[in-house]
Formats: structure tokens, C-alpha cells, sequence
């Protein structure tokens, strides 16, 4: 399996944000049960998800914490034509009141309905950690990939900084984003989410990832891609200086 294919199937993990969780059922020994969840990442680059405690798919993860979770490229007239990813995992309760509120402070700015019925109802932190996943890049693309995720080094503090700097001060920079990605308008878009390969805004209940044409590793290369995003006139291919 090569770098570039364990790069695209990231990179589908990180544009798409609610799959098809399988477990199995407790109900009915032996068979899949489905549902949908939305997902961001946590700080290994993870499925992090919020599932209420009396949910089905919750029951079954208490018995045997095998999953899987598929997600495909929305929006597609051809499904089998695009992308789609099938993690195999083994699902972990975040327990841990630290880690909660970590990945409360996350999980809320992706989805910020979530907060709301998180604080009033039964509802847990769950990670889903990648055992081996399966990625299709259309007719005959097909490859098992052993190492999908990818450590954020800004997940926390300095990620939260950062997104709170940009929302504050630089609502014109998102906005020129937006313009040069060519996505929805409908709403104001805001920043959510920063990684080592792009960043996350949402508009309206929608989530929209954006690679930086080169990997960030420290926060000044971030500063740094980000102003050449704003001063650019058209949205550049990965690898691509900015114009």
C-alpha cells in the first residue's frame, strides 16, 4: 500500500463527517446492525463520536466493541464511481474526565447542537480506534490500508487558540476561502477544526474540508498558509505555492 493511497483515504475520513456505524448486535447474535452517526477526529486522528447510552448500537458496543464505520464521498450521482472507507475498529468509552472535556471542546464546535443534549441526557464519548481499513477509489481502486489516521499536533489548546484567532479577526480570510473553494454561501462559514493537512469550516449544519496546498506542522506554518490562502486568487492543487 502506498503513501498516496493512505493519503487519499484520510483525506476522505476528514472531508466527510457522519458515516455508517456497524456493530454487532446483541438483539440478534451474529448479524450487523447499522446506524448513522456524525464523527470529527480526536487528537490520533480517530473517529470520536456521541452516542446516547440507550441507543442499540450503543448496547451492542458494550458486549463486543468490533465495529466498522463507512463513509463515501457525498453528493454523488454514482456511488460506486467515488470514493468510500470502511474502518475496522475497536470502539473505546472516554471515561476519563480530562479526555471528555478535551474532546467535548472539539466535538461541540463541530456539531454545536451536540452540547445541549450531551449536558442533559445520556449521552458518552466514544473513540473508534482504526484495526485495518478498506479504501475504494472507484472502478478497480481497491486497497486494504493498515494506517489511516494521522496524529493532529494542534488537537487542544492550540488548535482551539488558533480557530478562535481566525472566527475572531479574520472573518474576510474565511469568507475569501469559501469564494476561491467554491462552496456554499447560504450561511456564514466559520472555522472549526485545523490539522496538519488542511482545516475544517462549517456553514449552516454543513462541515467542509480544505487541504493546505503543503503538510503544517508547527503553528506558524499554519499562520503562514493560511495568509497565502487569503492573497490567493484561485484555490491551489496540493503541492501548489499559493498565487
Amino acid at each position: 500500500m502506498s503513501v498516496k493511497v493512505g493519503k487519499h483515504a484520510r483525506e476522505l475520513l476528514l472531508k466527510e463527517y457522519r458515516g455508517a456505524l456497524s456493530t454487532l448486535s446483541k438483539a440478534m447474535p451474529g448479524y450487523p446492525f447499522g446506524s448513522v452517526v456524525p464523527y470529527c477526529l480526536d487528537a490520533n486522528g480517530y473517529p470520536l463520536i456521541l452516542i446516547s447510552r440507550i441507543a442499540q448500537h450503543t448496547h451492542n458496543l458494550q458486549v463486543d466493541s468490533k465495529c466498522s464505520l463507512l463513509v463515501g464521498e457525498r453528493g454523488a450521482e454514482d456511488v460506486q464511481a467515488v470514493g468510500r472507507l470502511t474502518v475496522l475498529a475497536q470502539a473505546r468509552k472516554i471515561t476519563d474526565q480530562a479526555a471528555i472535556a478535551v474532546a467535548a471542546e472539539r466535538y461541540y464546535r463541530y456539531f454545536p447542537e451536540s452540547e445541549g443534549y450531551h449536558q442533559a441526557h445520556d449521552f458518552d464519548f466514544w473513540v473508534l480506534e482504526p484495526v485495518r481499513s478498506r479504501y475504494i477509489g472507484g472502478f478497480g481502486a481497491i486497497h486494504w490500508v493498515d494506517q489511516v489516521s494521522l496524529a493532529n499536533p494542534f488537537f487542544g489548546e492550540s488548535e482551539a487558540s488558533m480557530v478562535e484567532h481566525m472566527n475572531s479577526d479574520h472573518a474576510n480570510a474565511i469568507a475569501h476561502y469559501v469564494e476561491l473553494a467554491g462552496l456554499p454561501t447560504h450561511a456564514p462559514a466559520e472555522l472549526v477544526g485545523i490539522d496538519s493537512e488542511g482545516f475544517h469550516l462549517r456553514i449552516g449544519v454543513g462541515l467542509h474540508w480544505l487541504a493546505f496546498p503543503t503538510s503544517c506542522n508547527t503553528a506558524l506554518e499554519v499562520r503562514q498558509a493560511l495568509v497565502a490562502l487569503a492573497r490567493a486568487q484561485t484555490w491551489p492543487s496540493v503541492g501548489e505555492v499559493p498565487a
